[in-house]
């Protein structure tokens, strides 16, 4: 079973397939979805509403909409404090900040905006929320993150991050997009809206520098001493994402040898290599994507990347080039539970159900519980912000880790900290991250993986989600008994949105995507490739029985 590649990967865009910037903004401004259709309608899937607004899923009535229900949620429960609001550098992210900004001035509620209109980083703005939360028990903050995070061009995307400042749950998620819905059907009758001009202008928004405040606390959680005395020389990639001003700041004030390879902004993304598929996605951890950095490793000791909010992480070492991210996970987690002596001793191990499994076999060895949960970091957010959860991570290159002192960082992804921990890990070990992995695999088995993406409609979607384990009748998975079948993860019992398969060394697990028409099979394997191949090439068996009719 093999994913086709298209010719283009890897290879510079070309402009055929660049995204005609004019149109896509008329079609923000001047489409109407149709809230009969369900392409059309608010979806919030993993991580908030996206889409496009050449398909009419992501346009300004959209926005309207979601502005609007978001007020009336915060009416609902409460929340009276500030609200931060931050936008990546996607083409679609500056005119729905705007139109967000009208339905949130009308409705009343201070927000906070970059200072000098600077892009945000997702970790930015859960950082703030958490900072100003911290000892209030009245008058708490929240915030909306606009992105699509590393989707193509011509995406849109749009997250709400309540109190805790992590990704809304679910319970929060379907209400918004329930009311959100029930605005479009109404024809935004309901919706509170000033001019743009007016909203700007009111004393209700404020500048905030994110920048300054989030760099500037990053001496609690990354040890700069450590990396400045090794003499290491470092490399960035932003890819021309939100935090593309935040590195050389960083560099200047911790007085670190870090190169800034590009802070070009260009919102066709046309610097882009193009991905797997021959679109441009600006994936960091995704060697099609990442060609630029990787064709530059032996100029750095590390290197890395973030996506287009900088919540996803690419690392490149020298000794292996990018690190697939199950692999640095790994590495994080021993590393951290391993220096962090401030930490509270049960606090424990965070990773999704499609993670490697020999995140388990570290946790095991470090005596830290593990927390295996859905995917979606939302599942993350209580613990990181309670500090029993010291790590949590997702097998798509998402992370946050806690303070040195256990205190909560970012309760939603943070792609600029695991970078610098790259750094920092190189910088005390004497060894790059690539280098640690390979120890760790000799000391605990090595995990053979994959991840296969296919098409799928709506309906075989919903098909795959609903799997469960009274269908699964095989007793045996690639040549070994089958010990365990699950649709729902074992930290919290949530379902897990689809189906995975254990057994003594290996499992599978297939589940729907919740931003693209695509389904996923993710396999790892204990034994060696050819055991991998028989995992995936049954569980697309598995898979294909379960779409049969749909």
């Amino acid at each position: 079973m093999s994913q086709e590649i298209s010719p283009l990967a890897g290879k510079p865009a070309p402009a055929s397939i660049l995204v005609d910037l004019d149109k896509l903004l008329a079609a923000y401004a001047e489409l109407r979805p149709d809230p009969g259709v369900a392409a059309q309608r608010v979806a919030f899937g993993t991580s908030g509403h996206r889409g496009s607004s050449l398909a009419h899923s992501f346009n300004a009535w959209h926005i309207l909409a979601i502005s609007q229900a978001i007020c009336d949620y915060r009416r609902r429960e409460g929340i009276d404090g500030p609200l931060f609001i931050g936008a990546d550098t996607h083409a679609l992210s500056q005119p729905a900040l705007e139109t967000a900004l009208e339905v949130l001035v009308a409705n009343g509620v201070e927000t906070l905006i970059s200072a000098d209109g600077e892009f945000t980083p997702t970790p930015a703005v859960s950082h703030a929320i958490l900072v100003y939360n911290q000892g209030r028990s009245a008058g708490l903050a929240d915030g909306i993150v606009i992105t699509p995070s590393h989707n193509p061009p011509d995406n849109g995307g749009f997250k709400y991050n309540p109190p805790n400042g992590g990704p809304a749950d679910t319970s929060i998620t379907q209400w918004v997009q329930d009311r959100a819905n029930a605005l479009l059907e109404g024809g935004l009758k309901e919706v509170r809206r000033v001019a743009y001009a007016q909203a700007r202008k009111s004393p209700l928004v404020h500048a905030h520098d994110f920048l300054g405040s989030y760099v500037g606390d990053l001496a609690n959680i990354v040890d700069f001493d450590v990396i400045r005395a090794a003499g290491l020389r470092l490399g960035v990639d932003p890819l021309g994402g939100a935090g593309v001003h935040y590195w050389g700041a960083i560099a200047e004030r911790y007085q670190l040898p870090l190169e800034v390879v590009s802070e070009v902004v260009d919102p066709q993304f046309a610097f882009m290599s193009v991905d797997w598929d021959g679109k441009i996605r600006m994936d960091p951890s995704s060697r099609y994507a990442m060609a630029r950095l990787i064709g530059l490793k032996d100029k750095y000791d590390v290197a890395f990347a973030a996506d287009t909010d900088h919540d996803r992480h690419g690392i490149v070492a020298r000794s292996v080039g990018l690190l697939p991210a199950n692999h640095y996970l790994t590495v994080l987690v021993e590393y951290l539970f391993r220096h962090r002596p401030r930490w509270g001793g049960a606090a424990a191990v965070g990773k999704t159900v499609v993670s490697t499994a020999l995140i388990d076999r570290v946790a095991k060895r470090l005596g830290r519980p593990l927390y295996e949960v859905p995917v979606g970091f939302k599942w993350f957010a209580p613990g990181l912000y309670a500090g029993s959860l010291g790590f949590g991570c997702e097998e798509s290159a998402g992370a946050s880790t806690l303070r040195f002192d256990g205190g909560a960082w970012s309760t939603d992804k943070d792609g600029l900290v695991p970078g610098l921990l790259a750094a920092e890990m190189t910088a005390r070990e004497g060894r790059d991250p690539g280098e640690l992995y390979a120890r760790i695999a000799a000391e605990l088995g090595t995990p053979y993986s994959s991840r296969v993406d296919a098409a799928a409609t709506s309906a075989q979607k919903a098909k795959l989600k609903a799997l469960s384990p009274a269908q699964i009748t095989a007793k045996e998975l690639a040549g070994e008994p089958i010990v365990q079948v699950l649709d729902k993860a074992p930290a919290n019992g949530a379902a897990i949105g689809g189906i995975k398969v254990v057994t003594a060394n290996g499992w599978f697990a297939a589940r729907p995507s919740g931003t693209e028409s695509i389904y996923k099979i993710y396999a790892e394997s204990f034994q060696d490739e050819a055991h991998l191949q028989r995992l995936l090439e049954e569980a697309q068996g598995v898979v294909d029985g379960a779409l049969a009719g749909a």
